[in-house]
């Protein structure tokens, strides 16, 4: 390790390399591509910083004048950018490097001029990076190293396209550092077009990461929610600590909701300006502020000195976002608590996630008020003030206090002035499950049939109850209820058969009719096996087109192909009533007497009259007999042409609608009858358009 390097580490108190520390800086992998597997709060950022050390430097000790980058890291949010700059910086500051930022949010300006006047390291945001490529602000051909910090979650924001733009802009002969926590197949293939026979550096097993960090699954009623998040920042009175939430909303709404009760606060979220982030970050490092409330994005690559609590307001979708959260405090050999808040409905959802994570927490009620108050009073006895002795400057007020108040009441004063500058903690509602409950150990029991099963209607819900009351026990004590068709077993611990019948005075019945009997075994019940319920599948008779176990139909199913089903007996074969049969009458049939007087021959049409000839017309009913002429006239066109029914009625419009007595309405109806008896002609008034 280069001097400058090593006087870094040691000004800045690192007596020992971490695990993935010394896994980088392994003298036989100086100069290949690493794919490392290092989880958050692992040291991993001075890992890298150490890694590429010999790549940029050379034999040097320490960096030339500055001009084109000669390394290139990159991270997935502005927050881990702007810390991954810090600590580079303190660690190549005595091998006089000059670091710069390209990172969204900031004025690109200013990152240009940076750029323009020479750098030796560029730590930038995908995004940010790729502008100044494509505009040229940057130059890249002196790259030697490329680190790209946090790779699994710059994929998972999107970033795919813009990290492939940007290996493919770096020259060939470089080296490649991938940090992840995980590896999916995406990071696989990454590496595999990126990198160069990249070797394998898993570090920390996901068994014991975190040994740090107390995990704490703290339940509570749902409408206890933000209050417990109050009890719980108020019961650790942590330095700093940032509380997670799902949605920019509820980051406003918590932080509403403590700076209410008189916390010092901030919030981060996407929807803040970088300039409104950095100033947040700041008054959580200086102490102008202890809570931070901040989603999933926001919160990456945040790193304060004094984290030591984290709150999970609402249970992240995943564990990988679980560890990531937690793994904001407990570093650097520092404890840290994650506390989760976990309502009835988001029980299961907190056992899944914690089991995937591989940690164990501890399972009990959010701190109630009365907890709040014993911490304080323990963190106010514990104050070194109470040790030390009475300065001159103070020896007036105290005299005057002690000579005009009584002990009593200087301790009353103190404690309210001292409960006065903290917030009061907040009452919470009983929680009917305040854990996952541990698997009951039954132990030896004794077996007693009571008369009546199914067929007379017996239930669990029934018996049970009936026990209970009969016997004087409790529902701890009775183990399987077996309901057979006509009588019930049931499994009583052996530890409480002795009071059961001495609660029954000899009667051995629990209500009347059912009677109760001493087994000396466990019943063998269907199927072959002490309590077991129902037929085996195998011995289960199949319906009708079902096989059994070898597809066939057993002897008692088989259907009887040779008998007739039910529909197909015959009708009973009664006469039936006398009725008369309807038969057609056959048409009589004249024949002519004589060859004269027989009809015509059909004459066929000559070509081009119109089919059917000129149009026949019926005549008044009563003149409807062989060879009568009608006297009605066909219906015309005005134009005297045949046309379709109603074409010889004159336009004009429907008979008026409304008042009768309307003189617009007499007037129209007036033409409309005039135009009908052919006076009118077509002066029939038009109606208006609407």
């Amino acid at each position: 390790m280069k001097t400058a390097l090593s006087a870094a580490l040691a000004a800045q108190g690192y007596d020992t390399l971490t695990q993935v520390q010394e896994a980088v800086t392994a003298p036989e992998l100086a100069e290949a591509d690493l794919l490392v597997s290092a989880q958050t709060g692992s040291g991993k950022t001075v890992g890298f910083g150490l890694a590429i050390a010999p790549t940029l430097l050379g034999e040097d000790e320490a960096f030339g004048p500055s001009g084109a980058p000669l390394g290139l890291v990159i991270a997935p949010t502005r927050e881990l950018a702007m810390q991954v700059r810090r600590e580079l910086t303190w660690l190549y500051r005595e091998a006089g490097a000059y670091l710069a930022s390209c990172v969204g949010g900031m004025d690109p300006r200013d990152e240009r001029r940076a750029l323009e006047r020479g750098t030796h390291i560029v730590v930038a945001t995908p995004g940010r990076l790729r502008d100044h490529i494509e505009r040229g602000a940057i130059d890249l051909s002196a790259i030697r190293a490329v680190v790209l910090d946090e790779a699994d979650e710059m994929l998972d924001m999107g970033f795919r396209e813009d990290l492939e733009f940007i290996l493919s802009s770096v020259p060939e002969e470089r080296r490649t550092l991938l940090f992840s926590a995980t590896v999916p197949p995406m990071i696989a293939k990454l590496a595999k077009n990126f990198q160069r026979d990249s070797v394998r550096i898993t570090t920390v097993a996901e068994a014991t990461q975190h040994d740090d960090i107390d995990y704490h699954a703290l339940s509570v009623m749902p409408r206890d929610a933000e209050k417990a998040i109050i009890n719980v920042l108020r019961y650790y009175e942590a330095p700093n600590a940032i509380v997670f939430a799902n949605t920019r909303a509820m980051v406003a709404r918590l932080t509403a909701r403590l700076s209410n009760r008189g916390l010092n606060v901030v919030s981060l979220s996407g929807e803040l300006s970088q300039s409104e982030r950095t100033n947040a970050l700041q008054a959580m490092r200086d102490g102008r502020a202890q809570i931070c409330v901040a989603t999933d994005v926001a919160a990456r690559g945040i790193d304060l000195p004094k984290l030591d609590l984290v709150v999970h307001a609402e249970l992240p979708s995943n564990h990988e976002t679980l560890l990531h959260r937690s793994g904001r405090t407990g570093r650097a050999g520092r404890k840290g608590v994650s506390a989760l808040i976990v309502p009835p409905s988001a029980f299961k959802k907190a056992q899944r996630l914690l089991k995937w994570a591989k940690v164990e927490a501890e399972w009990g009620p959010a701190p109630s008020a009365d907890a709040v108050l014993a911490r304080d009073s323990e963190r106010m006895m514990a104050d070194p003030a109470w040790s030390e002795p009475v300065s001159e400057g103070e020896a007036a007020p105290v005299a005057e206090l002690t000579d005009k108040f009584s002990a009593e009441q200087l301790a009353a004063a103190y404690l309210r002035l001292y409960r006065g500058q903290h917030s009061a903690p907040e009452e919470l509602g009983e929680v009917n499950q305040a854990g996952p409950r541990p698997t009951r150990d039954f132990g030896p029991s004794v077996w007693f049939s009571i008369s009546g099963g199914r067929d007379a209607g017996a239930e669990v819900r029934r018996i049970m109850p009936m026990l209970c009351k009969a016997g004087n026990i409790t529902k701890d004590e009775i183990g399987a209820i077996r309901i057979q068709d006509t009588e019930t077993f049931v499994e009583i611990a052996e530890r409480a058969v002795a009071g059961f019948i001495k609660a029954l005075d000899g009667r051995m019945e629990i209500e009347t009719g059912s009677e109760l009997t001493r087994l000396d075994k466990p019943p063998v019940l269907k199927g072959g096996k002490p309590g077991f319920k129902g037929k085996p599948r195998h011995e289960k008779k199949p319906h009708r087109g079902q096989g059994g176990p070898r597809g066939d139909y057993s002897k008692s199913d088989k259907p009887d192909w040779d008998k007739k089903p039910k529909w197909d007996k015959p009708r009973d074969e009664k006469p039936r009533e006398d009725k008369p049969k309807f038969e057609k009458p056959a048409k009589p049939k004249a024949a002519p007497t004589d060859w004269d007087d027989a009809p015509a021959p059909r004459k066929k049409k000559p070509k081009g009259e119109p089919k059917g000839g000129a149009p026949k017309h019926r005549g008044p009913r009563e003149d409807r007999h062989e060879g009568a002429v009608s006297e009605r006239k066909p219906r015309h066109k005005p134009d005297g042409k045949p046309g379709r029914k109603g074409a010889d009625k004159p336009k004009g419009p429907p008979p008026p609608k409304g008042k009768a007595n309307s003189k617009k309405n007499k007037a129209r109806a007036a033409a409309a009858k005039a135009a009908k008896s052919g006076k009118g002609g077509d002066a029939v008034p038009r109606r208006p358009k609407s």
